[in-house]
């Protein structure tokens, strides 16, 4: 890596901390500068030195710097991006056509050995890439610019998986034999990774030789800033163009024109234990989900910037409402008879315990009686996944990296599902996503999701409570940011920050 660099942006969000009274006026040298750089606050830092192979694959997504051979649409379909079309040749194959004259940052071509290359380091990786977990991939090429690419077992969803951050394609240089990626000047994309100073900041460049729309930007300036009262005083300040995950406490503090609320496919639920304990009985399960006031939660909690749950799946995923059909619980709810329910969660996510706290009022004032536990997630995730809690609040994503609920779904419902905390086993469900899955993505493949959603809900076995929003800030004269629920994308060719504010 480079010699250590502190940005501007690092070093005006390091003394933010220390001046946390003195925001009111933003700093005039980087509020009169003609530089047209974007400049980014983002929440977490690097964690694996920015290789693809791991999440941070997703800050070079959000960047665009590193590109895939497709990405989705707003309903989860795979779009050409570095493949220009792809079709089945064959139960476990897919062929893939690559789009002509694409150049990396190092001035290498785009080819099919360059494809073959990082996907085939992606599939040997240890670990693996989360998106390739269960997965058997190989490719090869099929002339120069065209590849092949086969798994172990039939995948209606490869070109979806496909479209994983994780499964960038860089310029060979990028790959060391001591199995280091390295994804500085080796992306695709209209900007160039061209400085990485540890966890503090990076630096981006246009990319003037890109094969799609220039970038109106000049590039960008990253700062990593974990404190959310640093980020959002990023923001009021001025010292930030643009500022990921802005708290919930942070918020009302800022022009709320500046806040911008994403809907994330992410749903707070609340687990019941199916198999061990005073829920296993349908009756109580029901009376639990008769007594909990989802609407407090969001009122309160999140101070009105979350959606009450109406199922599994909540509005990052547009279709899902279209297609739920009425639940029909099969068994009505009995009054509870002081029945003792240990309900439990983690206080990683600061809203969780709270959440926690106003769960048991609810079922205390319903008849339960209530126990709770909170503690780190890393020392109770072994005693849910083992049922030992009646209840657990979890806070779940329920689109993984293809981009698809059916994998969530899986996880959390099926009988060999991993993340079994209900420890729900109903063959039915396990029958109605197995049928999902052989699908092919499009509305047949949606329509059957929903169905196998309709069965877990009337089992009562997980409750969803809230979808959970982030908040994004946006300076007044950035324009074309993206607002993207997946978090794949924040900034790209089009956004551009304007020399003056409306």
């Amino acid at each position: 890596m480079s010699a250590l660099r502190i940005s501007p942006l690092a070093g005006l969000l390091s003394a933010a901390l220390l001046l946390t009274g003195c925001f009111n006026e933003a700093d005039k040298t980087t509020e009169n500068s003609t530089d047209s750089h974007l400049r980014l606050a983002m929440l977490q830092p690097p964690r694996s030195g920015l290789t693809p192979l791991s999440d941070d694959a997703f800050k070079l997504s959000r960047w665009s710097t590193a590109e895939t051979l497709v990405v989705l649409d707003k309903l989860g379909e795979a779009q050409p991006a570095l493949a220009t079309k792809w079709q089945q040749t064959g139960e476990n194959s897919w062929r893939l056509e690559l789009r002509p004259e694409v150049k990396f940052h190092d001035g290498t071509a785009l080819d099919a050995a360059t494809v073959v290359n990082s996907l085939t380091v992606a599939a040997r990786a240890a670990p693996k890439p989360r998106i390739l977990d269960g997965v058997q991939l190989t490719a090869v090429a099929d002339g120069e610019h065209a590849v092949i690419v086969t798994t172990a077992q039939p995948d209606p969803l490869l070109p979806q998986r496909l479209s994983s951050p994780q499964l960038a394609i860089l310029s060979q240089k990028a790959y060391s034999a001591s199995g280091v990626v390295d994804p500085r000047h080796t992306g695709s994309g209209p900007f160039e990774l061209v400085q990485v100073d540890g966890t503090s900041s990076a630096r981006l460049e246009r990319f003037d030789g890109y094969w799609g729309e220039k970038a109106k930007a000049s590039g960008i300036d990253v700062s990593f800033v974990p404190d959310g009262t640093a980020r959002g005083a990023a923001l009021r300040t001025g010292t930030a163009d643009i500022v990921e995950a802005i708290p919930v406490s942070q918020a009302p503090l800022l022009d709320q024109r500046l806040i911008h609320e994403v809907p994330m496919p992410r749903t707070n639920t609340l687990y019941l234990n199916t198999r061990l304990g005073v829920m296993q009985g349908p009756a109580l399960r029901a009376a639990v989900r008769e007594a909990i006031n989802r609407q407090q939660l969001v009122d309160n909690v999140y101070e009105k910037r979350a959606d009450v749950a109406q199922g599994l799946l909540g509005p990052a995923l547009p279709w899902a409402a279209k297609l739920r059909q009425p639940v029909a619980h099969p068994v009505a709810a009995r009054k509870p008879a002081s029945e003792t329910i240990t309900l439990a969660t983690f206080s990683d996510r600061a809203e969780l315990p709270e959440v926690a706290v106003y769960l048991a009022q609810q079922l205390t004032a319903a008849g339960f009686t209530v126990k709770q536990v909170v503690r780190e997630y890393s020392q109770i995730e072994t005693d849910a996944l083992a049922g030992k809690f009646d209840a657990f609040i979890l806070s779940r994503a329920t689109v993984l990296d293809s981009g698809d609920p059916v994998a969530y779904l899986y996880s959390d419902f099926s009988c060999k599902g991993s993340f079994n905390i209900a420890q729900l086993c109903r063959p039915e469900i396990d029958e109605a996503l197995q049928r999902a899955s052989a699908i092919p993505a499009g509305e047949a493949r949606r329509k059957a999701i929903m169905l196998a959603e309709n069965q877990i809900l009337a089992t009562d076995a997980a409750i969803p409570m809230l979808h959970e929003r982030v908040i994004q800030g946006e300076a007044a004269n950035v324009r074309d940011a993206l607002r993207d629920p997946r978090e794949r994308t924040l900034i790209n060719a089009a956004t551009q920050r304007n020399a003056q504010a409306d």
